[in-house]
């Protein structure tokens, strides 16, 4: 039964699949922990849905993940692309780089290059499972292994996992891993908001680094704070009109 206590990873998953078949997707892009779910999914169904967001501004690396999941699992990453009329409205009434210059403008280029994406191609599925562990974050501390927003199913198989038991899977099961994390990496999202770990900082130091004491999260797991979340919905309804 989905959602009842303790549940393991990969009975969650098996339960999502036979409940959902098609319309049950794992979303990810390529780091350790979608890629364990990738790898169990594909245990269980080898026609199991794999979807990535491709912003416009991944790491090549990122991108040539697709090609090692598909000839490894023989499954077809479905790419998930960003409207062009809205990232050209976004560009030029702001610029290519502006998450550089505040949270609400960076939570925009989020909006606009990974949450709206997702949201249209999630329209006709049921549940989707992503790689989240409360382990990772502060703001990722209590999250629930399933959950229901907006009536499809959120599952989180490995939210109560450490880092050592994501690390144990994959070495045992030969998972392929992301390049980027052997150049010190702990965190992989786009190219100009991610970069390597400096020594001793946490596991999500590397993204959007120059902001402090920010929330780093890019929309689509949590929202941002109430005042700019307001912020951005102003912000998003400018480069919406100007997309029409």
């Amino acid at each position: 039964m989905i959602g009842k206590a303790g549940i393991a990873a990969e009975e969650l998953l098996r339960d999502a699949i036979a409940q959902f078949g098609p319309a049950f997707a794992v979303v990810t892009s390529f780091q350790m922990e979608g890629m364990v779910l990738v790898d169990m999914a594909a245990r269980i169904s080898p026609s199991v849905r794999v979807l990535t967001i491709d912003t416009g501004r991944l790491h090549q690396a990122t991108l040539e993940m697709v090609a090692i999941v598909e000839r490894r699992y023989g499954i077809h990453v479905e790419r998930i692309h960003t409207d062009p009329a809205e990232i050209s409205a976004m560009t030029e009434t702001f610029r290519p780089d502006l998450f550089r210059d505040g949270i609400p403008q960076r939570m925009l280029c989020c909006q606009i290059r990974k949450v709206r994406p997702l949201e249209i191609a999630l329209r006709n599925v049921g549940a989707w499972a992503s790689g989240l562990r409360r382990e990772q974050a502060e703001s990722r501390r209590d999250i629930p292994a399933v959950e229901e927003v907006d009536g499809k199913l959120r599952l989180r198989p490995l939210a109560d996992w450490t880092r050592a038991q994501v690390e144990d899977y994959t070495t045992r099961n030969d998972v392929p891993l992301h390049p980027l994390y052997s150049h010190g990496y702990s965190t992989i999202g786009c190219e100009p908001c991610t970069r390597a770990n400096l020594t001793g900082e946490d596991q999500r130091a590397g993204r959007w680094w120059w902001e402090a004491d920010a929330q780093k999260e890019c929309g689509i797991h949590f929202s941002a704070d109430g005042k700019a979340e307001r912020t951005v919905d102003i912000l998003l309804d400018q480069v919406l009109s100007a997309a029409k």
